[in-house]
């Protein structure tokens, strides 16, 4: 039998801790327990969690820390990010030279890290970036950028150098070659690892009766979904709005039913007892993502109605409507239609986006020889 390839794992952005809320931190969790179930791995990350709490089960990691920066550096934030990262490769240096020596590298790119690059390099293996955002563009748009001109040739660098890099979007694919040049660049979607739902456990957790509909939104509320179209989509049909997640900053709509954060099984049933899943994104949402939500959703047959941004219209395959962003109209009627209907489950498992990335990542080892 052919002994399991040794990978490593990096999560050097201190944003997103292993057991964070957000939906990067449940990607990150998904994808390394897909990858542990394929590989000898091991996990290294920035932090395991933030003050926003504690989310997901546990997952073995090796957690080296941010730094603070003393006053005099704290005009040059990139400094912890880069401090970060140094450590997060330092640790992969120090675990090969103690005998655990990485076949691969898979990094979740982060501005101002090149982990990978570095670790890699010393080792002579091959490395993979797993590329889910174009983080100076990200940053401009959503946070704060104080040294624009460091982000965007650090950016660059990082991405030219990996040998192989893998987009969940057919955005980022195109932006990786065209804008930026990379040459090998895969397209590699998004995962969902529920379990199988209980419909009628789920409605009797939710406290839905019979006749009750249900349109719900699973997600952590970032400022580009549209929660008040979906708020007023449940008015006009009668229906009960389910909102599950850890709300940011919006106010949860009075009359939602707000389950809070759910993971495994306790979200796969809410999600099967769902009648229709929202994907509800503003006309300025970022056209770069590949929503887990409608994984989630489709894999419980539970059909879709999403507005037509990034990779979603292709994520329904035949279990939903996709509208414009912002049409609460197109948005009512796609529901409406799908009331009292349901769909084939489709499941897309982490386990096979592991495969594709490890081949892919593999393969640009071979092609390097």
């Amino acid at each position: 039998m052919k002994p399991s390839p040794r990978v490593a794992y990096l999560l050097p952005a201190p944003g997103i801790p292993v057991r964070g809320p957000s939906g990067a931190s449940a990607h990150a969790r998904a994808f390394a327990a897909a990858l542990a179930r394929q590989a000898d791995s091991r996990v290294y990350a920035a932090l395991t969690a933030d003050g926003r709490g504690r989310y997901g089960a546990e997952l073995p990691h090796r957690a080296t820390g941010a730094p603070r920066l003393p006053a005099p550096l704290r005009k040059w934030p990139e400094l912890r990010e880069i401090r970060a990262a140094r450590r997060v490769a330092r640790a992969v240096l120090a675990d090969s030279f103690d005998g655990w020596r990485p076949d691969l590298l898979v990094e979740r790119h982060a501005l101002f890290s090149d982990a990978a690059w570095r670790a890699a390099d010393r080792l002579g293996i091959p490395w993979v970036l797993e590329v889910n955002a174009p983080p100076v563009r990200e940053r401009r748009r959503y946070e704060h950028l104080p040294h624009p001109r460091l982000a965007v040739r650090w950016e660059r660098e990082v991405l030219l150098a990996a040998p192989a890099l893998v987009a969940v979007s057919r955005w980022l694919v195109r932006w990786l070659r065209e804008e930026l040049g990379c040459r090998r660049v895969a397209w590699v979607p998004n995962g969902t690892g529920l379990p199988r739902g209980n419909r009628a456990r789920g409605r009797l957790r939710l406290g839905l009766g019979p006749a009750d509909r249900a349109i719900g939104y699973v997600g952590s509320f970032p400022a580009w979904h549209d929660i008040s179209a979906a708020s007023e989509v449940a008015r006009r049909l009668g229906a009960r709005l389910v909102l599950v997640g850890r709300p940011r900053v919006a106010p949860i709509p009075e009359d939602a039913l707000a389950t809070g954060h759910l993971e495994g099984q306790h979200l796969a049933d809410v999600v099967a007892a769902l009648d229709v899943g929202l994907a509800p994104f503003k006309d300025d949402a970022p056209p770069w993502f590949s929503p887990l939500k409608i994984l989630d959703y489709r894999s419980q047959g539970t059909p879709v109605v999403a507005s037509d941004v990034g990779d979603a219209a292709i994520l329904l395959r035949g279990g939903g409507t996709a509208v414009p962003p912002g049409d609460v109209d197109a948005m009512t009627d796609a529901v409406r239609s799908w009331l009292g209907r349901r769909c084939r489950p489709r499941r897309r498992s982490w386990d096979a986006v592991v495969r594709q990335v490890l081949a892919f990542g593999m393969g640009g080892a071979q092609a390097q020889r």
